[in-house]
């Protein structure tokens, strides 16, 4: 059969299915490993796709597309979109219920965090630009490649591909090897942070439950009359939520005077599926139409599409890390993705007195996390940290995007 213009077997599709499947089973054997109540999750999936990349991506391109790497890469961005529609759409129906009234009652801290954590990123990387870029023999190649490093200690891609944009064309290379440098540590600085932090605090956690579910319930209005129900699990429900989220992401709003043409920002498939999702969620019916879906039903999707997502984007990044890897700019990503951590976690914690679960919640959004929410409502045992998440993870979205673009600019 063909794909994207070439010829592809199904003994090479039947072999990517079989990565996919293998990965899964070792990242996941990986993930239930223990040390001092610390575990990587769902993150040890994302290393052992990184290192299936990196050893294996040879054979994967050979066996589905006759050595041609840009059709193993599409294949990769296939499977991790799906994952990134899966999670998303789950995460916006299961929080969308208690969402508004959350939002409204933190709106500000919500902002305000998201602001500082980017801001804090943005700033330290620009330090990281004066301390190194005496060493370095092209100024603006090493900005590009400390953007793209910015991108992927806070795995951004709408950052990532923002600074693609606006960068010069001989310099895009190096945004892409930044950020692929940093995405390891990005991922699992944060899904170790959130369960490190109640550790270290000696949290209750049964009591940070109950400070974090005395937030108001949705005030969600009940249909009066009989709904109309399409399936039994809603899948159809699902479907619609993902098919409007992903074109409300494809939107294009100008961010420069070169119009439509030039540098432009949208929410992209994540923010557009988060947002109608949580719609979706807090309404609960369009007319007689029944949107709800059963939360076993919302829970595996969000746990397989965050599967799927981190063995698309961890098996890509595999392939190139090894090549392009460098100790100094690997230190320049966790220094990237730990500080804006701790900032955001002690302006949370002591100016906007949120409580740990909110607090914690929040970073991951501000970090634009997606695997360490899925971590975060594991620690947690409540889905209600998806509130905090779903809350700050636009501000961060859209502050992200400028704080890159302004640092090239700027640099």
């Amino acid at each position: 059969m063909t794909l994207f213009g070439g010829v592809i077997s199904v003994a090479g599709v039947a072999f990517l299915m079989l990565s996919v499947f293998v990965v899964a089973a070792v990242g996941y054997s990986l993930g239930r490993i223990t040390i001092k109540g610390v575990s990587l999750g769902t993150a040890g999936v994302f290393i052992v796709a990184l290192l299936y990349g990196a050893f294996f991506s040879e054979n994967l391109n050979g066996a589905l597309m006759l050595g041609e790497a840009s059709y193993t890469s599409n294949a990769l961005k296939i499977i991790e979109n799906i994952g990134l529609i899966l999670f998303v759409t789950s995460v916006g129906f299961i929080a969308g219920p208690n969402f508004f009234a959350d939002f409204k009652k933190n709106f500000k801290s919500y902002i305000l965090l998201g602001l500082i954590i980017i801001l804090a990123g943005g700033l330290t990387c620009v330090g990281c630009y004066f301390v190194g870029v005496g060493a370095e023999s092209n100024p603006k190649e090493f900005v590009a490649m400390l953007v793209g490093i910015l991108s992927g200690s806070l795995t951004s891609t709408p950052a990532f591909s923002a600074a693609k944009a606006t960068v010069l064309p001989e310099f895009e290379d190096a945004v892409t090897v930044g950020h692929g440098i940093a995405y390891l540590f990005g991922v699992i600085g944060v899904v170790l942070f959130v369960q490190l932090v109640p550790k270290l605090t000696k949290a209750n956690m049964e009591e940070e439950r109950r400070k974090i579910q005395a937030v108001a319930k949705g005030d969600v209005k009940e249909y009066k009359g009989k709904l109309f129900t399409m399936d039994k699990f809603g899948l159809m429900a699902f479907a619609l939520a993902a098919v409007l989220g992903i074109l409300v992401g494809a939107i294009k709003i100008p961010l420069s005077s070169k119009g439509l043409s030039g540098t432009t920002f949208s929410l992209t498939t994540t923010g557009g599926a988060l947002l109608v999702a949580l719609l979706f969620g807090h309404f609960g019916h369009i007319g007689a139409l029944n949107l709800k879906i059963e939360k076993r039903v919302l829970e595996l999707f969000r746990e397989l599409g965050l599967m799927l997502f981190l063995i698309g984007a961890g098996i890509a990044g595999g392939a190139k890390f090894v090549a392009y890897f460098k100790a100094i700019y690997f230190v320049y990503g966790v220094v990237m993705t730990i500080v804006p951590m701790i900032i955001g976690y002690f302006f949370a914690k002591f100016v906007l007195k949120l409580n740990l679960l909110n607090n914690l919640g929040s970073i991951t959004g501000g970090m634009t996390s997606t695997p360490a929410l899925g971590t975060l409502i594991n620690v947690a045992g409540t889905d209600d940290v998806a509130s905090a998440y779903a809350a700050t993870y636009p501000f961060a979205l859209i502050t992200v995007v400028l704080v890159s673009q302004f640092i090239i600019i700027l640099l």
